[in-house]
């Protein structure tokens, strides 16, 4: 694992330095109990502490989470995002990624290490080296904070929180908290909490961000390119449907709305949703739409190197790279839209939905605009997409993308390295680099992807400088961004929407 070091955590600790806060956790060796740096209890003397880099590793060494600072509620740690695209750490990467998503609420570790291209010992290792703790740690990490985070903030009945945060049932739900917090989950809820009441299957949480986040131009982003059916933003909201596999493969629906509350330095996540055990996999995609682990402050260090760069770092502070819902559903959008207007893909994307996708059955009116599903493979299969009005070879591109996504099932899960998933993507007929650096961006979160073939970003270039670059200048330009590629597009496609202050170069 690697060693903080324990003086300069101790100095960041004494002074409630809240850029540390999820960067690493402080143990109480008297205590027993594990902190974020911001906890406003008395600073333990020095010979009295141990510093953690995650809350996993301070879990496994037999510390329980502070009930006053709330390790859940901690801004994720960027450590495993674009540190490297070979190597161990992508490998960490894809499995914490995983895991986050529920990979072992089902299966064990084998089957993880089998999904990763590594022997299980192996993985093991990896963890304990870079992570302090082992995957199966990790894991129970998470399901016991989410449970807290639940029990914190919702009113829902602890039997539901025990499944929703992945406990495979209540018994070893309360034995875990038993042994953690020496008392049952009932006492760590507050008494007023139960006075006031939720609809059924629906669920109020916080999902932390590290400050600053740009949430208007997040929203415009998502604003532009919503799908009439099953997106809209509407009074600063987000709101989509969505339909899941759940354990089992079962179908689970529902929608959800999105809004930035600045003040908790969170976005608020209201879900309603007919089966709440897949609400860890929905956490995990929407802190992958909304890019909640990414870490402003070293992103515009290492891109601010250029200039440019540093100019529109100091525009748009905490300008984030939205994900995907879904790689299938992004991978459909990013054909449709090639070499036309996103308005133009967007209202094709629309016809889409409305010919093919379900209608939802948990529509409701405080939630304008969602009234349908996007459809699945198996919907679209054998269907002649080219009728809703493109050309014959982009419909037999979205055909080649609908069997990938059938006989490949994990077609769109982030590979062992950017080029292998980049690759992947373009031994697909009708996929070229673009695209697949599009999706690379989007689905697989790979932050050094980078479409040098972009028309836009060569325009935006041109607005800035006055100096339109060809793709090879493009390319070779950006290696002084690596690795957060994408975020420097991300800037470049913001800048050349027209209306955003770009301060003047000093």
């Amino acid at each position: 694992m690697e060693l903080l070091d324990h003086d300069t955590c101790y100095r960041a600790l004494a002074s409630r330095d809240a850029r540390f806060d999820g960067r690493f956790f402080i143990a109480v060796k008297t205590t027993r109990i594990y902190c974020r740096p911001i906890c406003p209890a008395r600073t333990a003397r020095s010979e009295n502490v141990l510093f953690f880099p995650t809350a996993a590793a301070a879990q496994e060494t037999g510390y329980r989470p502070c009930l006053r600072c709330r390790p859940e509620a901690a801004p994720d740690s960027s450590a495993w995002r674009g540190v490297s695209n070979t190597g161990v750490s992508h490998t960490v990467t894809r499995a914490l990624g995983l895991i986050e998503m529920g990979a072992l609420d089902e299966h064990g570790v084998e089957a993880l290490a089998e999904r990763l291209g590594v022997g299980d010992r192996q993985l093991r290792r990896l963890f304990a080296e870079h992570v302090g703790a082992t995957p199966v740690a990790v894991a129970q990490t998470r399901r016991v904070l989410l449970a807290q985070q639940l029990i914190h903030e919702t009113t829902l009945p602890l039997t539901e929180i025990a499944f929703a945060a992945g406990f495979g049932s209540v018994r070893r739900f309360n034995e875990v908290f038993q042994q953690l917090f020496k008392r049952p989950p009932t006492a760590l809820r507050h008494s007023r909490q139960a006075e006031i009441a939720t609809p059924e299957g629906e669920v109020t949480l916080l999902l932390r961000y590290r400050p600053p986040y740009d949430w208007p131009a997040m929203l415009r982003f998502l604003s532009d390119r919503a799908i009439s059916g099953i997106e809209a933003v509407h009074e600063g909201h987000y709101l989509r449907s969505f339909a899941v596999d759940g354990p089992g493969g079962q179908r689970c629906l529902g929608t959800l709305k999105v809004a930035h509350r600045p003040a908790e330095q969170a976005l608020q996540v209201t879900l309603r949703c007919n089966q709440l055990v897949v609400l860890p996999q929905l956490i995990a995609r929407l802190r992958r739409v909304f890019d909640l682990a990414a870490d402003p402050g070293v992103i515009a260090e290492q891109l601010s190197v250029d200039p440019l760069m540093a100019r529109l770092c100091a525009a748009r502070p905490g300008l984030r790279v939205p994900g995907a819902w879904d790689g299938f559903e992004l991978a459909m959008r990013a054909v449709l839209g090639q070499q036309i207007t996103v308005a133009a893909a967007v209202k094709l994307a629309a016809k889409l939905v409305d010919q093919y996708g379900d209608a939802l059955p948990c529509a409701s009116e405080d939630r304008p605009g969602l009234s349908r599903l996007f459809p699945t493979p198996a919907q679209l299969q054998g269907v002649d997409l080219a009728r809703l009005g493109m050309p014959r070879s982009r419909g037999a591109t979205l055909a080649v993308i609908v069997d990938a996504a059938l006989s490949q099932p994990r077609l769109f899960e982030a590979a062992a390295s950017l080029d292998e998933g980049v690759a992947a993507l373009r031994a697909l007929p009708g996929i070229g680099d673009w695209t697949a650096q599009y999706i690379a961006i989007r689905q697989l979160r790979e932050p050094d992807a980078f479409p040098s073939s972009d028309v836009g970003l060569m325009q935006a270039i041109e607005k800035l400088e006055g100096q339109r670059p060809d793709a090879r200048a493009l390319l070779q330009r950006s290696q002084a961004w690596r690795p957060w590629r994408a975020y420097a597009a991300q800037q470049l496609w913001t800048a050349l929407l027209g209306d955003l202050p770009v301060p003047a170069t000093p």
